[in-house]
């Protein structure tokens, strides 16, 4: 029976919804029921949070496991990560009673709590001086609710490099510590409780090049990783083609072929994002047969304007709060370069970058090195043969029509023989 698929939107997916990743699920699946903690990192939009719902709501259908679903985006320090996960778990077997220890109220007052109402109470109650025993409190809580329990942290990088960083991007001895404090709290938590508690962490930027800028890599070491990989074309295919029969869409074999070449890196998000374009332009042209000629109009026209723009603009945001001012300045300007100038940077093109970098930004050499890090890591570019290339098709044109126009290559600049 051919499988029904809705457009998804911009939020995860589960149940029904979900599409593909089998083999995916079936990997976590494996690593869970052996106890291994797993660090999973993807990009952007590619389906990781669908992943981990879709994995914990199928853990938890078999009665072998409580699962627990946190999202760290939003928090700002230690503090309210550790009332995160108290709000988010209160509601299991043993977490509750640890719960009303750190506040100091009645079991049956907080059952009245919203999550959000509960959040804000612990919050209040957390501070500095006794996060790391009230943190211990509610872990064991978990570690206590009569069943394995999987809990998956969203974001956890994010979170790290806010402690690391603050709201100025710097690296200092004092923010290093907190980090560090952290996450050395986290691991002793994952060791002392291992089987009875599985950590799933994961985020949309990578852990180890964050840790690596503050030397604490050593960190991540408790960890399994896990890469999300993008779909296949045969996977991207099979969504399209799902898609098209549930809105009675003609699509002929050239379509989601088309699609995925222009694609180039078939990004689940990106994939549907497309599809949706391509509905809607087929709906006001009352058609409900799609040609090569509308898959490129809808590129052009929707992938590439300033209404697809909102959604890419987030991938430069992030790359400033990973790197800092000055290393995401020299980022800006190694993806342009690598957008512009007509293929992939070759070693001349990076032996440039790192004058570049001496002696117009005076950051060490090596600084062009660790920023690629962070580019091949979050998705941005790929190293065939030691030269750099963009991944993604749609992320390559949408970044030579935003910055090309006015771009001086750097060949073409003072910078080669300084």
């Amino acid at each position: 029976m051919s499988k029904k698929l809705e457009m998804a939107g911009a939020s995860w997916v589960d149940g029904e919804r979900f599409f593909g990743r089998q083999v995916d699920l079936e990997l976590l699946t494996e690593r869970v029921r052996r106890g291994s903690h797993t660090l999973l990192t993807a990009a952007r939009r590619m389906g990781k949070t669908s992943l981990v719902r879709e994995l914990l709501r199928k853990l938890r259908e078999t009665g072998d496991f409580e699962t627990f679903y946190v999202d760290l985006e939003a928090a700002d320090d230690h503090r309210h990560a550790v009332a995160e996960i108290g709000s988010c778990c209160a509601g299991a077997k043993g977490v509750g009673d640890r719960i009303s220890r750190v506040l100091g109220e009645a079991l049956e007052r907080l059952d009245e709590l919203s999550v959000f109402d509960l959040n804000v109470k612990l919050r209040a109650r957390i501070d500095d001086g006794n996060w790391q025993h009230q943190a211990d409190e509610i872990f064991d809580g978990i570690a206590s609710c009569g069943k394995p329990a999987v809990l998956a942290i969203d974001e956890l990088p994010i979170l790290v490099n806010r402690l690391l960083k603050g709201p100025d991007y710097s690296i200092t001895p004092e923010r290093r510590a907190r980090a560090n404090q952290f996450l050395s709290w986290l691991r002793k938590n994952a060791q002392t409780h291992r089987g009875r508690v599985i950590l799933a962490l994961t985020g949309s930027v990578g852990m180890e090049p964050i840790l690596k800028q503050a030397n604490l890599s050593a960190l991540a070491n408790a960890y399994e990783p896990y890469l999300l990989q993008p779909w296949s074309v045969e996977e991207a295919t099979g969504c399209l083609e799902a898609l098209a029969r549930q809105y009675d869409l003609a699509l002929d074999e050239s379509i989601p072929q088309r699609i995925c070449d222009r694609l180039r890196c078939c990004i689940p998000h990106h994939v549907q994002q497309f599809f949706s374009h391509l509905h809607h332009h087929l709906r006001m042209e009352r058609r409900t047969e799609a040609t090569v000629e509308d898959v490129e109009l809808v590129y052009s026209q929707r992938m590439l304007s300033v209404e697809g723009q909102v959604h890419l603009e987030h991938y430069e945001g992030r790359l400033r709060t990973v790197l800092g001012t000055e290393r995401y300045e020299l980022a800006l300007e190694i993806l342009t370069e690598a957008a512009c100038g007509g293929g992939p940077l070759t070693v001349r093109a990076l032996e440039l970058f790192r004058n570049y970098a001496e002696h117009c930004l005076e950051l060490p050499r090596s600084t062009v090195s660790d920023v690629l890090t962070v580019l091949e890591n979050d998705g941005y570019l790929r190293v065939i043969d030691g030269e750099y290339g963009f991944i993604s098709g749609l992320l390559e044109d949408w970044w030579r029509t935003r910055h090309c126009t006015h771009y001086v290559p750097l060949a073409d600049r003072a910078v080669q023989d300084v």
